[in-house]
């Protein structure tokens, strides 16, 4: 029991504990619950200026990215440029249906996954070996130079990029049909021949963005810790060894995230080149979705049914991505998410 008569510092204790809860219910007025939202905002307050930064990132995308799916509605709808997105009647899934009974757009999206395999197969290990080839290279002059001179084509300009090649094939004056000339072998003009749109046009994404995109396995390699190279050459390791059993293990991970973002982008063949080099006569294999969706839409008016289109393709590609983040986190545990 405590003596109410007693007195703390000459203080009685009766106004002790009256003071004492005074002062805890002051507290709990202004006492603020830490919950997440509390949180976030004590984070933005801190970090604001990080975030200032990156508002115009966010603006650029609800602009041009989020704002414009409003529109995708006339994908489902008979659209008129006068009466509007809103004003024009819904017909559901109509256009769809005219897509997959549509013989040139089966054709073009079945290009687009043949050339996009052939990109997978060809053009995704380029990167990766010359970045493995870079990391061998001793000579710190020699190895700026090649590195240099590989990156370049990257910023070419597509048009710049689709006259070189047209030169470099064109039957008479082209570099490669001079060569074959050598060898007695007649003129071809390559790019009227639907068979050989295929090879040109990858080899061309190849020569022209394997170079660039070498850069992020190069950092990957550059992050590996030298102590595991130090232990291999104690162990007797010549470099061949090293790089199958240090430097490509270490990368994995870099490796398989770059695929699951090459897989989204599977669908998106390099729209400026193929509609750059492609014509009438190549149409057979050279016709993409996104040059069908070009001539549907732009060309012949019909924004619904491109709309239906570019629909399809971006949920085949969203799949895509989902299947391969799901399958590389389940046996790999490395993915974007």
């Amino acid at each position: 029991m405590v003596d109410r008569n007693s007195d703390v510092g000459g203080i009685p204790i009766e106004e002790v504990v009256v003071e004492a809860k005074e002062a805890l219910r002051d507290r709990a007025k202004t006492y603020t619950p830490d919950t997440s939202w509390t949180r976030m905002v004590d984070h933005f307050k801190r970090e604001w200026q990080l975030y200032a930064m990156l508002a115009p990132t966010i603006i650029w995308f609800v602009v041009f990215l989020y704002k414009p799916m409003y529109g995708l509605q006339i994908a489902f709808k008979d659209y008129s440029i006068f009466r509007g997105v809103s004003g024009s009647p819904w017909i559901g899934f109509e256009h769809f249906e005219v897509l997959f009974n549509n013989d040139q757009f089966i054709r073009a999206f079945w290009n687009t996954i043949k050339i996009s395999a052939l990109n997978l197969i060809f053009g995704f290990p380029a990167p990766i070996i010359l970045a493995l080839m870079f990391n061998e290279i001793l000579n710190a002059r020699f190895k700026k130079t090649t590195q240099t001179i590989v990156y370049l084509p990257h910023f070419i300009s597509s048009v710049i990029i689709a006259g070189i090649v047209i030169t470099a094939f064109a039957p008479t004056g082209g570099i490669v049909n001079i060569i074959l000339g050598w060898f007695g072998i007649d003129s071809i003009y390559f790019l009227t021949r639907p068979e050989w749109f295929r090879p040109i046009f990858v080899g061309t994404g190849i020569w022209q963005e394997a170079g660039f995109g070498s850069i992020v396995f190069l950092a990957a390699i550059a992050g590996v810790n030298p102590s595991l190279y130090e232990s291999a050459v104690v162990d007797g390791a010549n470099r061949w060894q090293m790089m199958w059993k240090i430097t490509l293990p270490s990368i994995l991970p870099t490796i398989l995230i770059m695929l699951i973002i090459r897989i989204g982008n599977i669908m998106e063949v390099s729209f400026e080149l193929v509609i750059l080099l492609y014509q009438p006569a190549t149409y057979e294999t050279a016709d993409v979705v996104n040059t069908w969706i070009y001539r549907q839409g732009l060309q012949s008016g019909q924004y619904d049914l491109a709309a239906a289109a570019g629909l399809f393709n971006a949920l085949v590609a969203f799949v895509l991505v989902m299947t391969a983040n799901t399958l590389s986190r389940r046996y790999s545990r490395t993915s974007l998410w």
